[in-house]
């Protein structure tokens, strides 16, 4: 899909996950000059943070922009994982710093001080595991699917239906010895088999349970991915994944916002290094249904998903066929990305000192002192755009 999207042969060589849009150290964009030279954002950001990001910006985040932006295609299950709060991320940053842990450390947790509180909207139907699922219902998965290994463990749970029941429950199977595991996932698997055959109620989380266990044989993350909500989002619709959530995506393409850090606390479904003690620190055991979002009309064209997180906001700017193409004005306060995703654009500053036509796959990159912007649909039926700004 990303290769589609930038006009470049497929399939890809290699496959390709992700896209990415910001000023990330580890793979900053690169801002290319009317001559032709290429700069990376980082250090446009570091030359001029003030008037690149604007006052406010600049005074909370010095030279840093607080967001990045990704495309994200999953075609297999990612790893499951949380991310701290910013209180937890300073901590535990100034620990493993004192500590001497290298930054490039395969056990190290924090490599930086900031949060990840992030929102996935969809491009295709998108599927997701987050947050955790009410326990009672949990309880009734548990017993619905008759594996009698699991036996004491729902009986832990309906003795104490809350969050403190997940934690215990989710604690012990995040612990299991591996013996353990690969005594108890066959038992486990083979049920979700009969519930798929059957159609049941939980036949959607059988076969999520069943495909995690064939791409993470013996990993205790199958297990944990009962205890979550399956979330499946059409196209447009979002979902916000605050600090403590415990999620993993699992397939689909979709528009990824998040605050600018690398903190990721894992619990499963990957080789990578999963630290229990840290993980329980920072997850968040209050269950439910995961809102969904389905973002909020700021005028004609312009739909956006509001969240908490001071970071980042993600607007989407859409014109359908027919004969309602009003242009769109995009005030510049703040630093903001735009990438086009369908059809083309007209874009012009509103002093009319610069034209720029912006088409699928490009991205462009405003900064707090340019002028507002005009943008103007181009012929084709439909043009989709995101925009991407911090939420001050």
């Amino acid at each position: 899909m990303i290769a589609e999207l930038l006009g470049r042969p497929v399939p890809t060589p290699h496959p390709e996950a992700e896209l990415w849009l910001g000023a990330h150290p580890a793979d900053p964009s690169r801002v290319v000059s009317d001559d032709g030279t290429e700069t990376s954002l980082v250090d446009v950001l570091r030359a001029d943070p003030t008037g690149q990001l604007g006052a406010e910006s600049a005074m909370r985040w010095g030279d840093r922009l607080p967001f990045l932006m990704k495309v994200l295609a999953a075609e297999e299950p990612l790893s499951l994982q949380a991310h701290p709060s910013l209180e937890q991320a300073i901590d535990g940053f100034a620990k493993e710093e004192a500590a001497g842990l290298p930054r490039d450390a395969v056990n190290r947790n924090y490599k930086d001080a900031n949060h990840k509180p992030e929102l996935i909207c969809a491009l295709t139907e998108f599927h997701a595991l987050a947050g955790f699922r009410a326990a009672d219902r949990t309880v009734d998965l548990l017993d619905s699917l008759g594996v009698p290994e699991l036996n004491a463990h729902a009986q832990l749970l309906a003795a104490q239906p809350d969050e403190d029941g997940l934690r215990a429950l989710f604690t012990t199977w995040i612990t299991l010895p591996q013996q353990t595991l690969d005594e108890l996932l066959p038992a486990l698997l083979d049920a979700c088999v009969r519930h798929v055959r059957e159609r049941s109620e939980w036949s959607r989380e059988a076969r999520t349970a069943l495909q995690l266990g064939e791409a993470y044989p013996g990993d205790a993350g199958v297990l944990a991915a009962l205890l979550l909500n399956h979330v499946v989002l059409e196209p447009g619709e979002a979902i916000y994944l605050p600090a403590g959530n415990l999620h993993a995506y699992l397939h689909g393409t979709g528009i990824e916002i998040m605050a600018n850090s690398d903190n990721v606390l894992r619990g499963g479904l990957t080789p990578k290094h999963v630290d229990v003690p840290e993980l329980l620190r920072v997850l968040d055991f209050r269950s439910g249904d995961m809102p969904v979002l389905r973002g909020e009309a700021a005028g004609p064209h312009r739909t956006v998903y509001p969240t908490p997180a001071p970071d980042f906001r993600l607007s989407r700017l859409d014109w359908e066929s027919g004969l309602d193409r009003e242009p769109v004005l995009l005030e510049t306060s703040g630093p903001q990305i735009m990438l086009c995703m369908s059809g083309s654009a007209q874009l012009q500053t509103t002093d009319g000192a610069q034209k720029l036509d912006l088409n699928r796959g490009e991205s462009l990159w405003l900064s707090a002192t340019d002028p507002a912007v005009l943008v103007s649909p181009g012929q084709q039926d439909r043009v989709s755009m995101f925009v991407a700004t911090p939420a001050l």
